[in-house]
């Protein structure tokens, strides 16, 4: 098989799962591989097998249900005992065992780990990589070598290191990979480790980097600069304790910004639907603020950089977001002017103008409002019902009036604890009552909505609240501190935020509930929020 130009090697099943709370059935791991190969991965590390059962019984099933388009499935493992005999060593059979086309093997590069945590003598590391590797290859694997704590090991003795490299690629591996495993080095040291190393030996090297100095991306980029032509990497930086290179952003980086086509130029635009498919089987999710692929990743709240945007998108982007299947979010907050409502509301889908009497009102009350503690960020339903009202010159006309509302919570003789929520609404002016159960007082009150409003309003029937946040407002104390909530509802398709704010949280929450089902039947009542539901006359838009 011919080499590829640049390898990208995904260890998210085996490295990443090291993670703190992050545990893969059998089940998820085949799943997370099937997504990371569509990406388009050349290698998808499947775990060690004889070491841990769930990884042997991964491989054991990954033979006849994992098909994969792009990637190689590899197996990891160590190489083979102090004075064992290769073709008898266990681990080293549990290896060729998993059927696997690639083989990565852990070998010590490091003096002190090898006396200290090997107990054998450098000599012996010696062959034990050599024969590891001679074996594997001769029984037809490829044969990747991961140097272990490679960079200190090459500051405590470089020669002894340059030998670790010299001995695999001499006995048949096709990369050596060299490993910061602490994560402590910075980019200028591995670039010039990689670059020595390269030129002293001529084996062909890639990279695998931890983030303990929250440089892995850089020193995954270094070193491809310096000569490696192998880079590993987890999804989302998954791995212990800082966690390791971020598989989305080492790809995005080197295709965007080195012209090195690491996966499928078409899969990047899947790059961001990848990492919500992988974070939703992790259940370990990327932060908003991840490159390329967050959610705020492409988000723009300051004024200047709203106004800048109207002007040019480019501006305040690095990239074109559609790139990688993201989008650019403009965020309404106190801290932006017209122009960030300009371009909120338009991605919302309403023609507005930055210099229109409607938008300027817009902006004057949401800066009042987020003075008092409301945050329209999360909530774009929130913010849409209050540019309806302004496009309207606040005349916006309701579907219903509320009369009122109350909440009960009782405790029962056997322990067990009844909450009670009940409305009382008109709609056309008739009056409607309502009553609702719940584990709680919102879930009680959402489902007395639903009671009252369902049987005149059936498009209700899909509004379902999957999210629920509240925070203590600072400037307060104790428990009359006023409480921001913020509720995040979906109709099965698509998602919106609302919010709430009160001094007493069950009155946060039933404004956030109610800007949920106002939302819903002011627009076109479940279609894509991002379209014009109420029509607004053109000179109130214009202004």
């Amino acid at each position: 098989m011919a080499e590829q130009r640049f390898q990208l090697y995904d260890t998210t099943l085996r490295d990443g799962t090291q993670q703190e709370g992050l545990v893969l059935t059998v089940e998820d791991k085949l799943a997370v591989a099937r997504h990371l190969d569509a990406f388009g991965v050349g290698f998808s590390e499947g775990g060690w097998p004889g070491a841990v059962p769930k990884d042997t019984e991964f491989f054991r099933r990954a033979r006849s249900e994992l098909h994969l388009a792009n990637a190689q499935l590899a197996a990891f493992g160590a190489t083979r005992r102090p004075g064992a005999l290769v073709a008898v060593d266990p681990q080293v059979r549990a290896l060729l065992e998993a059927e696997t086309p690639v083989v990565t093997l852990v070998a010590k590069s490091h003096t002190r780990h090898v006396e200290l945590a090997l107990r054998t003598t450098l000599a012996e590391n010696l062959a034990m990589i050599g024969s590891t590797v001679r074996h594997l290859v001769h029984a037809g694997r490829r044969v990747f070598v991961d140097a272990e704590h490679y960079f200190d090991g090459f500051r405590a003795n470089r020669e002894y290191a340059l030998e670790v490299v010299r001995t695999a690629a001499e006995a048949g591996a096709e990369t050596v990979v060299l490993c910061d495993t602490n994560g402590g080095s910075l980019p200028d040291e591995v670039g010039a480790v990689v670059a020595d190393t390269l030129g002293a030996t001529g084996a062909r090297l890639g990279i695998h980097c931890h983030d303990d100095s929250g440089c892995a991306v850089a020193n995954t980029l270094a070193a491809v600069d310096a000569g490696a032509s192998h880079a590993q990497a987890t999804a989302h930086g998954y791995g212990e304790r800082c966690g390791n290179a971020n598989l989305f952003t080492v790809a995005a980086n080197l295709l965007l910004k080195r012209g090195l086509e690491v996966v499928p130029a078409r899969r990047l635009r899947e790059v961001a639907a990848t990492g919500r498919a992988v974070s939703e089987l992790t259940g370990a999710y990327a932060v908003p603020a991840a490159p390329y692929i967050g959610a705020s990743a492409f988000a723009h709240k300051a004024g200047l950089h709203a106004s800048a945007l109207r002007v040019d998108p480019d501006l305040y982007q690095h990239i074109d977001p559609a790139r990688v299947g993201n989008a650019m979010r403009t965020l309404v907050s106190d801290m932006g002017g017209r122009s960030s409502i300009e371009l909120q509301a338009r991605e919302l889908g309403y023609q507005v103008s930055a210099g229109s009497e409607p938008v300027a009102r817009a902006a004057a009350k949401v800066k009042e409002l987020e003075s008092r503690g409301y945050s329209f960020e999360s909530a774009d339903a929130s913010f849409a019902l209050l540019l309806l009202e302004e496009l309207a010159g606040g005349r916006l006309s309701r579907p219903f009036d509320v009369e009122s509302w109350r909440v009960g919570v009782e405790r029962g003789p056997g322990g067990a604890v009844r909450t009670e929520g009940s409305v009382r609404l008109r709609v056309d002016g008739a009056p409607v009552g309502a009553t609702g159960v719940g584990n709680g007082p919102v879930n009680a009150l959402d489902r007395a909505l639903h009671q009252a409003l369902d049987p005149y309003f059936p498009e209700l029937a899909a509004l379902e609240l999957v999210d629920y946040q509240v925070r203590v407002l600072s400037g307060s104390a104790g428990s009359a501190a006023a409480a921001r909530v913020l509720i995040t509802f979906s109709d099965g398709h698509r998602r919106w935020g609302t919010v709430g704010v009160d001094e007493n949280t069950v009155a946060a929450s039933w404004l956030a509930l109610l800007d949920a089902v106002f939302y819903v039947l002011l627009t076109e009542r479940g279609a894509d929020h991002r379209s014009v539901a109420v029509p607004v006359p053109a000179a109130a838009a214009a202004g």
